[in-house]
């Protein structure tokens, strides 16, 4: 038996055990694999070498044209992308995102898009995209912009001409230690100074209280300046020193009438700038905060005064008393004093609940109890030993003495709350150991029309 023989019996034997084998060898006539009639002809043989020809699957009928490449931007009128550091911003448009007016192919205006809000038309290009954006946010982003000079920016400070933006601290720059024995004794000189004139006269206090105004508004409008601001500097000086000599003159009439002036010649001297970029609105604005904060408040000292002129005031028994205004001055000096004093002695020794510590964390709510205690006993002590025919009630120095509690120290926040908005330790350095005039009479400022009223109402000179 041959061999052919042999192979042929043992596969008809496992045909007969397994059945037909899955993949029989192909017959050497066959034409190879087949996909039906529609077939391209057979498919190469894997041993013969590439052609690099392309499938004539995926080849069209006509011949490729070269110049006819696949347009993938076909569905956005055929223009090609524009990154968004390459488009033409218009100069006046510093945030680049000004609205566009669309024009089609014959330079027709298109029809304006309606954004999310439908409250809000949006010009936009139809058939551009631009990437580097997110064109299904319609919203606009707004970025902080320049200010003028003299206007204040975002963040409530004026921008600086041809200066970039710095980050600043929130946190005036912290100074040397207080010279403490120096400012005792600057106080005591200014104490002594104060008792002269009272003894003097109302007229001498008048020229003090003018000192004092003149010399506080000269430090605001510098500062504020110096911060970047333009305002109206001569006409709010003169205004705060004319104000207390016109109200000793002419009474409370004069209060409206020079601060209708000093707003006439503030306008006057923004009307004479060469632009809107003299900023006009927020200068007017600090201007006649100055105005106001100093030479309106101040002036009612010499509202109080003049009780001592004697002409039109309460008789008391019979007689015009000629040291009402004097008195009530030199009873409100030192309760002003008592209540600085006692509220840093008692602040800084048990001082734990932040007042309002945004603006200053050292003034604490145990050193207003301090000062509070300090100024009602400092009234009682100094108005009954010094037995003036004004104030000689005990009850009435206990009104008092709170009044000034309440007022002297909302004056001192809020000239706090002006240096942390302007970044400043102080304004002024005329006074060694105290700082500025503004600084060291910053708690007179409310106290003094609080008292006048108070004045008025209560009459105190009158024997109940």
């Amino acid at each position: 038996m041959t061999d052919d023989d042999r192979r042929h019996r043992r596969q008809q034997e496992e045909e007969d055990d397994f059945g037909p084998p899955l993949f029989a060898e192909p017959d050497d006539e066959s034409d190879g694999l087949s996909f039906g009639a529609s077939d391209t002809g057979p498919l190469p043989h894997w041993t013969e070498p590439p052609t690099g020809e392309m499938p004539r699957t995926l080849a069209t009928s006509a011949p490729a044209d070269p110049s006819d490449d696949l347009d993938v931007w076909s569905s956005f009128a055929g223009k090609a992308p524009v990154w968004r550091d390459d488009e033409t911003v218009s100069p006046h448009d510093e945030t680049g995102e000004m609205e566009r007016v669309p024009t089609g192919q014959g330079g027709e205006e298109l029809d304006d898009v309606t954004s999310r809000d439908d409250s809000i038309p949006l010009r936009r290009e139809p058939g551009r995209i631009t990437i580097g954006t997110d064109p299904t946010d319609d919203r606009s982003r707004p970025v902080p912009r320049k200010g003028r000079p003299g206007e204040p920016g975002r963040g409530g400070r004026p921008a600086r001409s041809g200066s970039t933006a710095r980050a600043t601290s929130s946190r005036p720059a912290k100074s040397g230690p207080r010279d403490l024995p120096t400012a005792v004794g600057i106080g005591l000189l200014m104490a002594a100074v104060f008792i002269v004139a009272v003894i003097v006269g109302p007229k001498l206090v008048l020229v003090l209280a003018v000192a004092v105004l003149g010399l506080g508004s000269v430090e605001y409008f510098d500062k504020v300046t110096e911060k970047g601001y333009r305002p109206a500097t001569i006409a709010g000086i003169v205004a705060c020193v004319a104000l207390p000599i016109a109200t000793y003159w002419a009474g409370e009439q004069a209060l409206p009438l020079i601060l209708v002036l000093s707003l006439v010649a503030g306008a006057f001297t923004f009307i004479g700038a060469h632009s809107v970029e003299s900023a006009p609105m927020p200068n007017m604005a600090i201007t006649t905060l100055g105005v106001v904060w100093i030479g309106f408040l101040g002036s009612y000292a010499a509202l109080i005064l003049r009780y001592s002129k004697g002409f039109g005031f309460p008789v008391a028994s019979g007689i015009i008393s000629k040291s009402i205004g004097t008195d009530t001055l030199f009873l409100l000096a030192p309760g002003v004093v008592a209540n600085d004093v006692g509220a840093l002695v008692l602040g800084s020794a048990a001082g734990k609940t932040p007042l309002r510590a945004w603006i200053s964390p050292n003034k604490s709510v145990e050193g207003l109890f301090g000062g509070t205690v300090a100024t009602i006993l400092a009234m009682v002590i100094v108005g009954l030993t010094d037995r003036s025919s004004t104030w000689n009630s005990a009850g009435d120095l206990i009104v008092l003495g709170i009044v000034i509690s309440i007022t002297a120290p909302l004056g001192d926040l809020t000239e706090s709350m002006f240096k942390r908005n302007l970044d400043v330790k102080d304004f002024g350095t005329v006074i060694k150991g105290h700082g500025g005039v503004l600084d060291r009479f910053d708690g007179f400022l409310f106290t003094l029309p609080a008292v006048y009223y108070l004045l008025q109402v209560l009459e105190p000179w009158v024997t109940k």
